[in-house]
């Protein structure tokens, strides 16, 4: 673009006037809210508990996991990556609001939180209540009904900028259920025990912090008429007046009074419990302190991906194949799967060793290792064959190349026997 079309067409944010009119005064832009109106908001006690950090671990892991529409070949292997609306919402953007990653974050969010999430297509080709449709965004939503063909279900309307209920057919809507349900969502589960423990745990805290002392004063006298009553009603509002006006909190009282102190720390066995419960839920799910702060190794982190990484991700491609795609996308080899890295936890030190073990053996191109190094690849076609090139390229075997060996064999001297030459000589 020249410097003249720069100009004639250039435009500034901060410059245009419509920018800068108030929109309740000049014109209406929807319903407006001062936070986030579709992001989720944890129920049932979870953001209340360390627990949401654990259901974040887990979202923002299966999070990093590309799932993308993709064609097989005969015998169930990946071929290649196909360009639809479907692909589209899976790998960039999810709807106007969400990228995938944070789409797919949503939706294991959700699934903690509730047991069940609705895969919601907001924007399709054509009525999803009429069959085939292609899907151009999507959103979760929280089901509140179930109906034998139907669900009613509360999505965001990302038009009127609000959550709205709707009553779709089940057969169009992707409804996943969490593969830990028992574990985290079952009334009297370990993670829901835990929950509870942790809420009375919080309770017994403010109580001994909220700034009262808890005391009993054994007043000199017996207190069974109702003269004696008001009279150590009187004393009792005297102590709070002298603790509540002094500035460092004294008060006097009489020689003959006693004063127990009942806040005490607590000597229960509380604590012991929700050590308990906590290690058999992280037992239960995979997970340890370890795989919380960063520092798992390669062997735990294995664990972790199959036993609470791949059971999640199965369940959503799983439903997204039998909704989402037709008999006849799936009879022409079409699947919504799932592609873990398997060179994200490997050192730079260990991944020499396996590129040189994965060229040699032929597994992967020069070209496709220097693309999990995160370098462009190189024009040389030899980048990209599958070959060892630590052994030497077979020379040509061209009809002018042996018949050239043939000549060199022919002009070459026979050695003669040295009995000969002594018998010629003699």
């Amino acid at each position: 673009m020249s410097l003249v079309d720069r100009l004639k067409h250039a435009w500034n944010s901060f410059i245009s006037e419509e920018n800068k009119k108030s929109p309740m005064g000049n014109y209406n832009l929807g319903y407006s809210s001062s936070f986030r109106p579709d992001r989720i908001r944890y129920t049932n006690g979870n953001e209340r508990t360390m627990v949401t950090a654990i259901y974040n671990r887990i979202a923002i892991d299966c999070s990093t996991i590309q799932v993308k529409h993709v064609r097989m070949d005969d015998e169930d292997r990946f071929l290649e990556v196909i360009d639809s609306p479907l692909n589209n919402c899976l790998v960039t953007e999810a709807n106007k609001d969400q990228q995938s990653r944070a789409f797919i974050q949503d939706i294991v969010m959700s699934l903690f939180d509730e047991g069940a999430v609705a895969i919601v297509p907001v924007d399709t080709s054509v009525d999803i209540t009429n069959g085939t449709f292609d899907i151009y965004s999507m959103r979760t939503g929280k089901i509140i009904q179930w109906f034998p063909d139907h669900i009613q279900v509360e999505v965001y309307n990302d038009r009127k900028g609000i959550r709205e209920t709707l009553t779709l057919p089940k057969k169009s809507v992707a409804i996943i259920e969490n593969p830990h349900y028992a574990v985290m969502n079952e009334r009297n589960s370990v993670l829901q025990r835990l929950i509870r423990k942790l809420s009375i745990l919080d309770l017994i805290d403010e109580q001994s912090g909220s700034g009262k002392l808890d005391l009993i004063v054994q007043l000199p006298y017996v207190i069974k008429s109702e003269a004696r009553r008001k009279q150590a009603e009187t004393r009792r509002q005297s102590m709070e007046d002298q603790l509540s006006n002094s500035k460092y909190g004294i008060a006097y009282t009489d020689g003959t009074e006693k004063i127990t102190q009942l806040n005490r720390s607590v000597e229960n066995n509380l604590l012991k419990q929700i050590e308990y419960l906590t290690s058999m839920l992280n037992g239960q799910l995979g997970i340890n302190d370890a795989i919380l702060d960063g520092s798992a190794n390669e062997t735990v982190m294995l664990n972790y991906m199959n036993r609470t990484i791949e059971p999640i991700l199965a369940a959503i491609t799983l439903e997204f194949n039998r909704k989402f795609l037709t008999k006849t996308a799936r009879t022409q080899h079409q699947s919504v799967k799932y592609f873990n890295d398997p060179f994200r936890l490997v050192t730079v030190t260990n991944l020499a060793e396996i590129a040189d073990k994965f060229t040699r053996n032929e597994i992967m191109t020069s070209n496709e290792m220097r693309q999990v190094i995160g370098m462009k690849p190189v024009d040389d076609p030899r980048a990209n064959e599958l070959r060892n090139k630590n052994l030497n390229e077979a020379e040509p075997k061209t009809d002018e190349v042996i018949d050239a060996k043939k000549e060199v064999i022919k002009e070459e001297p026979t050695k003669s026997d040295p009995k000969d030459g002594e018998n010629q000589n003699g």
